[in-house]
């Protein structure tokens, strides 16, 4: 059986799609529209974790054998983030100015301007406080520069190379991953008696948008790339994981309030978003399907549609656009094609042009 990597991962891109949809909807929808998918829009925010993790694992997939080998120069994998990552990120800071008096209104002088200062230098998700300054998605992008940081250095950390021992290190990892929900849920440091997603608290605020809970999906993404190495890309073992991992991230999200939302929010879905993922990267019926050039083509545009649909959104709602173009009897759902119109055209138009012109000028200036 073929062991091989291929070159895309096109299932993965499309899934990105459902998953950057399915945090729009939790953003602006009523879960109950969704029928038995109900539990999954309302636990969207399980789909920014699969992002996360998902990151870690491109990333190993593309880049830990570089590293293990001392060949990834650690210099130019940083500006390769960096144009991935910025353009994007500006243009979602520049749609955000009118949020800047909401946001002066709303904070003390200090934190207005800590929000200030720090949102364009991707440091703003350190301080829950501040996590969600001008842009509610954007305190994931404070945890993936992060991430980026210490890549290259997770990377070479020396991997195990046969199945049982990967496997013993992605679990303690997910256990790892685990302590800070279970310690939430064990002290309540809020005194919120059952915590949901409409909860606030400065501890549970720092649960929920801070880099150092989330890091342990990026670190199981790493290694999962390693495990990924050691199953055949085809055979039915990659399709049966994909399968049962759907199957069970679906049965659990059903139990809705019976699982501590912390602990969902933080972790609890790691093992299954890893066996996704490894079902996915194979070649089976389940990865062609998902793996579909429409799929494609829209996961290609997630980071524009996951960064930008939060403000965009109010931005066409709170000037009442629809409603001038004749269009609001089709809303809500005419304004989720716009979103991912929207999305689209910023990777078109905004990201791709803008990371061909940072790349020229980065050669310039080497």
């Amino acid at each position: 059986m073929e062991t091989r990597k291929p070159d895309r991962l096109n299932a993965l891109t499309g899934l990105r799609t459902f998953a950057a949809v399915n945090i729009v909807f939790f953003h602006f929808s009523n879960p109950l529209w969704f029928g038995i998918f109900a539990p999954i829009v309302n636990a969207g925010y399980a789909s920014v974790s699969y992002f996360i993790l998902l990151s870690g694992f491109v990333l190993g997939y593309n880049y830990g054998g570089r590293a293990r080998t001392g060949q990834l120069h650690t210099w130019r994998f940083y500006k390769a983030r960096f144009t991935r990552l910025y353009p994007i990120y500006l243009l979602s800071l520049l749609m955000a100015w009118r949020m800047v008096p909401q946001e002066y209104a709303s904070h003390t002088h200090t934190m207005f301007w800590l929000g200030m200062v720090l949102s364009p230098l991707l440091l703003q998700g350190w301080i829950p406080e501040i996590a969600t300054f001008l842009n509610t998605p954007a305190w994931t992008m404070s945890a993936e520069s992060f991430y980026y940081v210490l890549f290259p250095f997770l990377a070479r950390w020396k991997q195990p190379q046969t199945m049982g021992p990967l496997l013993r290190r992605l679990t303690v990892i997910w256990l790892l991953g685990l302590i800070p929900g279970t310690l939430y849920v064990i002290f309540s440091p809020d005194g919120i008696p059952h915590p949901d997603r409409f909860s606030t608290g400065t501890w549970l605020q720092a649960l929920k948008f801070t880099p150092l809970p989330h890091m342990a999906s990026f670190v199981f993404g790493v290694v999962l790339a390693e495990l990924d190495e050691l199953i055949p890309r085809d055979g039915h073992l990659r399709f049966w994981l994909g399968v049962g991992g759907f199957g069970a991230a679906f049965l659990l999200l059903s139990l809705g309030g019976r699982i501590p939302y912390a602990v969902i929010h933080d972790g609890l879905l790691m093992p299954l978003f890893g066996c996704i993922i490894l079902g996915l990267a194979g070649r089976n019926p389940l990865a062609h399907a998902l793996g579909v050039r429409p799929l494609v083509f829209v996961g290609e545009a997630s980071y524009c549609l996951y960064l930008l649909h939060f403000n965009f959104w109010n931005l066409i709602h709170d000037t009442h656009v629809l409603d001038r173009v004749g269009l609001a009897w089709m809303d809500p759902w005419i304004s989720y094609v716009i979103l991912i119109l929207m999305s689209l055209a910023a990777l078109h138009f905004v990201e791709k042009p803008a990371q061909k012109w940072l790349r020229k000028l980065m050669t310039a200036n080497a």
